[in-house]
C-alpha cells in the first residue's frame, strides 16, 4: 500500500522536502500509525509537537484510516496575526 505524504510549514523546512511517496509496512492502517512509522525514520516528525493531519484534504484524527492511494498531509499548528 502506498500513500502520498505532504509536509507543510516548519515541518516542510525541517524535512527538506514538501512531499514523498511512502510504502506502508504491513499493519499500518491509520494516520497515527503512519505518523509513528515516519517518526521512526525522521527526527523532524519525532520531535514535532501537536502535528495536525489531513487525509484526502479532510482534517482527521490520528485514528482515521488510510488506504492505498490516499494523500496524507502533516503540518504543525499555526497561528495568525
Amino acid at each position: 500500500m502506498s500513500v502520498k505524504v505532504l509536509y507543510f510549514a516548519g515541518l516542510r523546512e525541517a524535512m527538506g522536502r514538501s512531499a514523498e511517496s511512502v510504502d506502508l509496512p504491513a499493519g499500518v492502517t491509520t494516520a497515527g500509525g503512519l505518523r509513528d512509522c515516519l517518526a521512526g525514520q525522521h527526527e523532524a516528525i519525532r520531535t514535532a509537537k501537536n502535528l495536525r493531519v489531513a487525509v484526502n484534504q479532510q482534517m482527521v484524527g490520528l485514528d482515521a484510516p488510510v488506504a492505498d492511494g490516499d494523500e496524507v498531509a502533516f503540518f504543525p499548528p499555526v497561528t495568525g496575526g
